[in-house]
């Protein structure tokens, strides 16, 4: 029993170590990026629509509740006391 679960966590060091050569890609990386001088404005730009976007959509929400006439059944409703 011992010397399988030897063998098991052998080779599981060895399938971890040799199966994930991510520090090769990683120095290879910049090689199918294709980073240009634009690169960094994509990135700004792109996390410039993630974080406003939200805040356009409470705009035209909060514009939208405020313009918008209440409808008679909720007046009706606050008159019931």
């Amino acid at each position: 029993m011992n010397s399988g679960l030897r063998r098991i966590s052998w080779l599981w060091l060895a399938w971890v170590l040799g199966g994930f050569p991510t520090a090769t890609w990683a120095l290879d990386s910049y090689r199918y990026l294709r980073v240009t001088i634009d690169t960094p404005w994509m990135i700004f730009l792109g996390l410039a629509v993630v974080v406003l976007l939200p805040f356009f959509i409470l705009m035209v929400l909060y514009w939208y509740y405020a313009v918008k006439k209440p409808s008679p059944s909720d007046d009706a409703g606050s008159n019931s006391e």
